[in-house]
């Protein structure tokens, strides 16, 4: 007879794996939402405000909301978001029937709720609610109290206040309650978050809200203006940036979540819930080219007010309001996702210098440009100072675009968009009449151009390198054509793109560069996944360079890594067959817009560096 295993000597529930969660969220915050009906994370009232729910950097005593059958042995759970909205519908199917539960955040006009419906679709099904509450990323644990058909929970400036026909009460640190759902029942729960000063927040009326979101996301997306093979994946990935937007400045940040590790154990955890001026031209180029002229312009507007001062104060990311300040600290309490520590909150990266940004915010203003996005006029006039401060400022070693926190390099993408910056602004003189020392900018374009060319190409190997003198390779070389700094045809290109492709791949997908090496820049021990982003570029440069069969087949595998409700984190492990880093990741989603654009030939109007006005395009 076989021994039985040994119980877990830990029963406490754990987080899923991370494709494991849907998105869920109102604008100005989101919450994700595990398949076994839990949500494991949700910050209030803000995107970067302390999580209520953080058991996905832990487990269930750091927080959680669950509802699901109370049959834990019960069928797994299948779930779709309905149609072209971000309302979450997860369907699980017993022995006594079926239950689905709607999962939605309303766009916000008072306290920030979460809704969740338990509808019986056949049958009798016996549901279970859990919930943690845990306010300061699972650190504080608040007092409690039911009364008039409400539970609320209390600590310091925080109030939830829980609105249910269900009943829950105290069991130890949780409240739990069994109910049962029969076949066209539906029973509501509304989550809502308040400041505790303040009196109880009004009731939302879960059927109400449900009616008024489904209509305000299947509005929005009658905007998009793609209808070509890939649909599906385009609208999911636009949706998703939108809910990565912070509606009342118009940011977008990275991910909603911090510290989701990129490699599962290692200590590569960050906090992605900020805004990075990396992402501003791609991001304003997805935007304008899907139609949505209106997101595009709240971007641009972000961006500038954001970069307003001198140039040497600019930073390479902000706050969702465009704070500065993001100090980085360790929330030392939380044992981490699968025990990847530290977690990590703010993000030390924003003090960095990377040469790349001043090529981004140009590039992003001639884009902007030439989709009839007309920026401010404080704007135009600080683009002379910045191009001043970078005439200089371009011959200095820096941290480059994946923010390595060893010794600065001169990186060879931070110097291509260094050229970048002062050929736009070329380019919107010649093109727009904008006014400006056009040789003196020419002169500077193209001393970089020929300095890249000199110091950072290995002609023995035929490709450029991660940095000047250095032999190791680096993804972000894939952008040098789309940027317009050699043409695709160009040998040097095709030598990069091949190189990349024989030492940067592992089961045909692209790592960043070779991490956690002797050789690495950056400064961490551990290695990473492979980057999802850079696999969407090579699949773009495969195209420009004529190879568009392997181009597609890259980009249609891709998409098959997707979860089942279509979110990619930002990274991938080809060998454990899992998704890593934050989650969901808008600079994946990013790319994979533009690419599914490039690949259908019929729509490609504002492209980076070639902009045409989509239709509907005004001035800001």
């Amino acid at each position: 007879m076989p021994v039985p295993a040994a119980p877990d000597p830990d029963p406490r529930t754990k987080p899923g794996r991370i494709e494991d969660y849907a998105l869920i969220g109102d604008l100005l915050t989101a919450a994700l939402v595990g398949k076994d009906g839990s949500i494991d994370w949700l910050c209030l009232p803000r995107f970067d405000s302390p999580a209520c729910f953080a058991a996905l950097l832990g487990d269930e005593d750091n927080g959680r909301w669950r509802i699901a059958p109370a049959d834990e042995n019960g069928p797994y759970a299948r779930r779709r978001y309905r149609d072209d909205t971000l309302i979450l519908e997860t369907e699980w199917e017993t022995s006594g029937g079926q239950v689905l539960v709607t999962d939605f955040m309303p766009r916000r006009e008072g306290a920030p709720s979460v809704v969740r419906i338990v509808e019986g679709l056949s049958g009798t099904v016996d549901m279970r609610m859990d919930l943690r509450l845990r306010f300061d990323y699972g650190g504080v644990l608040p007092w409690m109290r039911s009364g008039d058909g409400q539970l609320t929970g209390i600590a310091g400036p925080e109030s939830v206040w829980l609105r249910t026909p269900v009943r829950p009460t105290a069991d130890g640190d949780s409240h739990t309650a069994v109910f049962r759902v029969t076949a066209g029942e539906r029973i509501p729960s509304v989550l809502t978050w308040n400041p505790s000063h303040l009196p109880a927040p009004e009731e939302v009326d879960a059927f109400e809200a449900l009616r008024t979101t489904e209509a305000y996301w299947r509005g929005w997306t009658d905007g998009l203006t793609y209808d070509g093979p890939y649909r599906e994946a385009v609208a999911r990935s636009l949706i998703t940036l939108k809910a990565l937007t912070y509606e009342p400045t118009g940011g977008i940040v990275a991910a909603p979540t911090t510290s989701l590790p990129e490699e599962i154990g290692g200590v590569r955890n960050w906090d992605y819930r900020f805004c990075w001026l990396r992402d501003a031209g791609m991001t304003l180029e997805a935007l304008l080219r899907s139609g949505f002229t209106a997101e595009a312009d709240a971007w641009r507007g972000w961006l500038e007010r954001a970069v307003a001062g001198r140039p040497e104060d600019v930073q390479i990311m902000y706050g969702i309001a465009g704070e500065r300040r993001l100090t980085e600290w360790e929330a030392d309490w939380l044992p981490g996702y699968e025990g990847s520590r530290p977690v990590r909150i703010g993000n030390a990266a924003a003090a960095q210098r990377q040469l790349d940004v001043p090529g981004e915010v140009m590039d992003a203003i001639h884009l902007a440009i030439g989709c009839g996005l007309r920026p401010r006029e404080h704007l135009i006039s600080l683009q002379t100072v910045f191009l001043e401060h970078l005439e200089q400022a371009w011959t200095e070693p820096d941290q480059g675009l994946w923010e390595m926190r060893g010794a600065p390099r001169h990186y060879t993408h931070s110097k291509v968009m260094c050229w970048v910056a002062f050929d736009r602004a070329v380019r919107l003189a010649e093109e727009h009449e904008r006014p400006g020392p056009v040789e003196k900018w020419r002169a500077v374009r193209d001393r970089i151009h020929r300095e890249v060319c000199d110091k950072a190409f290995d002609p023995e190997r035929g490709t450029f390198t991660q940095s000047y003198g250095s032999r190791e390779l680096d993804a972000a070389l894939l952008q040098i054509p789309q940027t317009g700094f050699l043409p695709p045809d160009d040998p040097r290109v095709i030598g990069t793109i091949e190189a990349v492709q024989r030492e940067l791949l592992t089961d045909g997908l692209v790592a960043r560069y070779s991490a956690g090496g002797a050789d690495s820049p950056d400064g961490l021990t551990g290695g990473e996944g492979a980057f999802l982003a850079c696999s969407f570029w090579l699949a773009d440069a495969l195209r420009m360079i004529g190879r568009e069969g392997e181009a597609r087949a890259l980009y249609e595998r891709l998409l098959a890594l997707r979860n089942d409700v279509g979110l990619l984190a930002e990274e991938y492990d080809p060998r454990a067959g899992r998704q890593l880093g934050n989650f969901p990741q808008a600079f994946t989603h990013v790319p994979l817009i533009r690419v599914a654009y490039e690949l259908d030939r019929h729509a490609l109007h504002a492209r980076r560096g070639h902009p045409k006005a989509p239709p509907g395009a005004k001035e800001g």
